[in-house]
């Protein structure tokens, strides 16, 4: 929600006036806003000064904003929300509005190093980031608006995600003040977090820190009343310099020291443990590699050995792939949250003790994963009802590449949406073959759902005496396909390995179902991306602990958490509703035509024209199927309409047919606008995702039941023709049970193709066929283009589209990317096929396609094919050789199948 100032020219000094005393600190600044019929919410800005630190005569100011609705006389409970790292107050202020609308006061601040805060980032320093939390509920405490337990105590909730959800916890293990809190996806031991096992967990932490090292600006105030821009030290940026040093320290080592645990563990809300003694919604991302569902595990049973209310929540989503599929659902139970515990509203639905998001297929109405809740009347951990599958594998031996290079790949932040779908059968993992070992249950008779964390038991051996490994648990479909349910890993150091130690494995906490017909993994590697392992070369060798070749996984089941049952899709109900208004309104009012523009003379002639065309994807305003695309087809060309999936094909078809309606644009056939229903689709025939056919009639039959469907003349079938195009001979005589897949396709041709219609359209008519068929497909199409009629087809063939089509629609994302002859596209002088020796790295063709004048760079396996925007073939070879890359060709492509992935970058 913007703000909006008003505009009276008597408010103008008023305004800048306050706007400058909140720049000095000395005041605050107070507006208004509201949308539609919701009540205004005012808020109030001020810089409030805090102690740099303990006895310290310096100070920062941290930047806060105050929020309330509705009769400022009346006193309310306050809730403070607290941003997550990197971000400040201004991610929250939509939230706050919300709140405040829903009876609270509302507090928001940027913490210390982040927005216009002073200070530097002490990662939730008691002393620091923490007591200032204790300094802001003295503010409030004092405000009028503010409803108070006692003098100095306000009734106070706290709110937040990951940084800002970690100094939720700590500030109520610090202040007995505090009333209720929603922590997010956050820690509970940062120790643990960024070096679990005493493994660093390098990458994440090279962001946590670069984030946090970045920016730099005031830090504090002395008792000048000026700003301390002292350096913290180089490359610090904001931060502290012991936390800096801490970083470096522990980057250079690989490995965590005892000083830089005890540093982290003193900011982890596990520090007070036994003094977090409030009602706790603890929500924690599935696809969490940061801060992983044991860290909530933890905290939830921290405080409820200290007799707290405690409830779980796990979410779809994490640090990996964000929180935005479920960001509403969780704010309105952490409402509900703060309306039974602060506001004392005994009859408000907190939810349930656990609940767990899974997913539920995807909503083919706008490609999304569609979510589920599962629940339980309390939380079962990480190890309740556990199960045991059998594994087998013989003792194996791999290694630890010299420089942990290459390692393997789970999450990786920022294509981490891809762990949202695991259930789905989607993922991103790669192990490099001999770096790891691997071991195997047999296929599951049954489906197995496992909430909680796998644990196994093996033996590992080091030729080193110390071994760093990565455990993870695969579903591994029938076909081998394999799957690492939310990209996760547990990394585990093993000392004193020279003669082989005996470890329990604790695999990531999952929430995943294993289908029957489906088998357990269980994979060990030497490296990962996101860790840092040992660089000294070393032979590790695995075991399963039970002896021999077998071993068992014990896999948590939590029997008790059962999924909800779907309820009914709303057309159950809304479609018998919606026929009955829809019959009164014709019966009131009677029928009304829509109004269909007229016919274009100029276009009369003219097969198809399609301009500005564009289609949203349902219960979507900013997701195109189909956008802004415009082109023309003339007579006797047998146009290839061309495109990765998703890219917009079939649903360009359906509107061209009339059986959807575009959301703006306009279809024209023969001059004719395009409505379901249009006369003019008379002259159109169409072959779109299958046909269907009576399986004990004869081909000739089924030809015959459809045309006369249609209420036309028999004459006008021009049966004979088609089927002389078709080339089903004999054949057409035959029950259409005994036709192959090529004879099935060519009767379904040669039914789009009755009537003999001008424009005839083809959806992927050759799926299915072997080569011979493929070929008559293509002498079909030819030979039906060749007495003038016109032919669209859309394929993935692109070799049987470069010989059987004479132009081209290219789209990508469903926007049209070019369009012209075949000849031309496929033989353009802006396309150069780059011979090279060796395989580039995908850094190099990146480098290639950020030249100046070249569009784009792709590596196929003759070399690089590279689209020129500008750049001349010259000055292209001149820029390669300056990149050091080994030309030994240059020439113009010849191939449609280059030319198809150079248009679309490689993304096919």
């Amino acid at each position: 929600m913007k703000l909006r100032f008003p505009r009276p020219r008597g408010r103008r000094l008023l305004a800048a006036t306050a706007a400058v005393a909140v720049l000095a600190g000395a005041g605050t600044w107070t507006v208004a806003s509201a949308t539609g019929g919701d009540p205004p919410v005012h808020r109030e800005d001020r810089l409030i000064p805090m102690p740099e630190a303990p006895d310290s005569r310096d100070t920062v100011r941290v930047d806060t904003s105050f929020f309330t609705s509705g009769p400022a006389g009346d006193r309310r409970p306050a809730v403070l929300l607290a941003h997550g790292f990197g971000g400040s107050k201004d991610d929250l202020r939509d939230q706050a509005e919300e709140l405040a609308r829903s009876g609270y006061a509302v507090l928001t601040w940027s913490a210390r190093g982040f927005g216009r805060s002073g200070g530097r980032i002490a990662l939730n320093d008691p002393d620091r980031e923490v007591a200032d939390v204790s300094r802001l509920l003295d503010w409030l405490a004092k405000r009028p608006e503010v409803r108070l337990d006692a003098a100095g105590d306000p009734r106070v909730g706290i709110a937040g995600g990951s940084y800002g959800g970690a100094v939720a916890l700590l500030a109520a293990g610090h202040d007995k003040r505090v009333d209720a809190i929603a922590p997010q996806i956050t820690y509970w031991n940062l120790g643990d977090a960024l070096f679990p096992a005493d493994v660093f967990k390098k990458l994440w932490a090279g962001i946590f820190f670069t984030t946090g090292s970045t920016t730099t600006g005031p830090t504090s105030t002395g008792t000048d009343g000026k700003a301390d821009a002292r350096p913290a030290g180089a490359g610090c940026g904001r931060f502290e310099k012991s936390l800096c040093e801490m970083y470096e320290r522990v980057a250079v080592a690989g490995r965590p020291d005892a000083a830089a645990r005890a540093l982290l563990e003193r900011r982890s809300p596990s520090a007070v443990a036994d003094r977090i003694k409030v009602p706790t919604l603890l929500v924690q991302g599935q696809n969490d590699s940061l801060f992983p569902l044991d860290q909530s595990d933890a905290a939830a049973e921290a405080i409820r050995r200290n007799g707290a209310p405690v409830a779980v929540d796990w979410i779809a989503g994490g640090h990996d792939s964000g929180t935005s599929s479920e960001a509403g659902r969780v704010e309105r139970r952490t409402r509900a949250w703060f309306d039974r515990y602060l506001k004392g509203d005994e009859h408000t639905g907190t939810g349930p003790a656990f609940r767990v998001s899974r997913t539920g297929g995807i909503d083919t109405t706008d490609g999304r994963a569609r979510m589920r809740a599962a629940t339980a009347g309390r939380y079962p951990g990480l190890r309740n009802e556990a199960h045991t599958v059998a594994l087998t594998g013989r003792e194996q031996s791999f290694g630890n590449p010299a420089g942990a290079t290459p390692p393997a790949i789970s999450a990786v932040p920022g294509i981490g949406a891809v762990s949202q779908l695991s259930g789905l059968g989607l993922g991103v993992s790669l192990d490099f073959p001999g770096q790891y070992a691997r071991f195997d249950s047999d296929k599951l008779t049954e489906g197995v759902r496992v909430t909680g964390s796998p644990t196994a038991r093996v033996k590992v051996a080091s030729d080193s005496g110390e071994a760093v490994l990565f455990a993870k648990v695969y579903d591994v479909g029938p076909g081998g396909q394999q799957v690492l349910p939310g990209q996760l890993v547990t990394p585990v150091r093993v000392g004193d390995a020279k003669d082989g130690r005996t470890v329990e494995l604790r695999l990531p906490a999952i929430d995943h179902t294993f289908e029957a017909g489906h088998r357990m993994r269980l994979v060990l590697a030497a490296t990962d991306l996101g860790y840092a392992s040992p660089a000294r070369p070393a032979t590790y060798t695995v075991s399963l602990a039970g002896g021999g070749d077998g071993g068992g996984l014990s896999v948590p089941t939590a029997p008790d958490v059962r999924t909800g049952s779907a309820g009914l899709p709303w057309w159950t109900w809304g479609l018998p509703a919606g026929a009955a208004l829809v019959a009164a309104a014709v019966l009131l009012t009677g029928r009304r035509r829509t109004a269909v523009p007229a016919p274009d003379p100029a276009l009369a002639e003219v097969p198809l024209q399609i301009t500005g065309l564009s289609k949203r994807y349902a219960k979507s305003a900013d997701r195109y199927a189909v956008r802004d695309l415009s082109f023309r087809v003339e007579r006797g060309q047998v146009l290839g309409l061309l495109g990765p999936n998703g890219a917009g094909k079939t649903t360009t078809l359906r509107m061209l047919m009339g059986l959807i309606r575009p959301d703006a644009g306009e279809i024209r056939v023969f001059g004719h606008a395009i409505r379901p229903g249009a006369p003019v689709l008379s002259r159109v025939g169409a072959f779109v995702e299958g046909a269907g056919f009576l399986p004990h009639l004869s081909g000739r039959a089924n030809l015959d039941l459809y045309w006369r469907a249609t209420g036309r003349p028999a004459g006008d079938a021009h049966l004979e023709e088609a089927l002389e195009i078709a080339g089903l001979g004999s054949a057409l005589d035959r029950a259409v049970r005994t036709y192959s897949q090529g004879m099935r396709q060519r009767l379904a041709i040669a039914q789009a193709m009755l009537g003999l219609p001008d424009l005839l359209i083809l959806d992927e008519p050759a799926n299915g066929l072997d080569p011979p068929q493929i070929r008559e497909m293509r002498e079909v199409m030819i030979r039906y283009a060749a007495a003038g009629r016109t032919v669209i087809v859309s394929s993935h063939l692109l070799a049987e589209v470069e010989q059987s089509c004479t132009h081209l629609v290219v789209m990508d994302r469903g926007r049209l990317v070019s369009a012209g002859p075949v000849a031309e596209i496929v033989g353009s002088g802006d396309t150069l096929l780059v011979g090279v020796e060796g395989r580039l790295s995908e850094v190099t063709v990146d480098k290639v396609a950020a030249l100046p004048g070249v569009a784009s760079a792709v590596a196929t396996d003759e070399g690089l094919l590279v689209r020129l925007d500008g750049a001349s073939a010259p000055e292209l070879l001149v820029e390669l050789v300056r990149l050091e890359i080994p030309v030994a060709s240059v020439g113009p492509h010849r191939r449609l199948e280059d030319a198809f992935l150079t248009l679309i970058g490689g993304s096919a």
